[in-house]
């Protein structure tokens, strides 16, 4: 099984922090507030930002593949995985449907939780106008089955940080669900904390990824550094 880490990062004009690159995955630490994808914001998404890291790092000329494996939300950080071909894209959808994949995220909460671990489920109902996912305690016509999985692992000034292993890929899920059991994340004002970060980041950081490569058939984790703040220091 190989590590990967802040110890493998590279620097470049795009400000793009690398975790894991071959010539199948390029694997990077997302910044709060990039998109991953474009939308009708217009706004440069991360998959072009990795597109122009490719075509500089490996003097590629004209266009460049890159397959979009899975997405984060704007205002979260953390790992976020590219297949660099097609073959490559196939299989991790594949992982990733069959939830073969091991997602941690790290969150930091004003309240402590009931339990200092427990597994929540839910059933999360997305309304799409709003852009917000609901959670309910019994199944709604069309919810879907939300499952994680946290731990409170240490205690900070005025905050607690959770360990969440995510068991299903929901719209918003760790949101919706902390914050159903009176835990919003810090400066998630959609989902109920009482102010926003200046930044208009939310303290919730996709913190390691652990998955089979689709090709080297060999065990990797993937490891991202929180962002540069007095909290996330405070949580290493």
């Amino acid at each position: 099984m190989v590590q990967h880490s802040s110890k493998t990062t590279h620097s470049n004009k795009n400000n793009l922090q690398v975790l894991f690159e071959d010539n199948h995955l390029l694997i990077v630490n997302k910044r709060a507030g990039d998109l991953v994808q474009g939308d009708k914001t217009g706004d440069k998404s991360l998959a072009e930002v990795v597109k122009s890291y490719i075509a500089e790092n490996y003097n590629k000329p004209g266009a460049v593949y890159l397959g979009v494996i899975h997405r984060l939300d704007r205002p979260t950080s953390g790992v976020v995985a590219f297949a660099r071909t097609s073959k490559a894209l196939t299989r991790m959808n594949k992982l990733f449907a069959a939830r073969e994949t091991e997602k941690t995220y790290w969150a930091v909460v004003k309240n402590m939780p009931p339990k200092s671990t427990d597994r929540l489920v839910h059933f999360l109902k997305r309304n799409p106008k709003q852009n917000k996912s609901y959670a309910h305690s019994n199944e709604v016509p069309g919810s879907k089955k939300a499952a994680l999985t946290y731990s409170v692992v240490k205690e900070l000034n005025n905050y607690y940080l959770l360990n969440i292993e995510l068991e299903t890929g929901r719209h918003h899920q760790i949101r919706a669900q902390l914050a159903a059991i009176g835990c919003p994340i810090k400066g998630d004002l959609k989902y109920g904390f009482d102010r926003s970060n200046k930044d208009g980041s939310i303290h919730l950081h996709a913190r390691k990824l652990t998955f089979v490569h689709p090709v080297q058939k060999e065990a990797l984790i993937v490891i991202a550094p929180p962002p540069e703040d007095a909290i996330w220091d405070a949580c290493i």
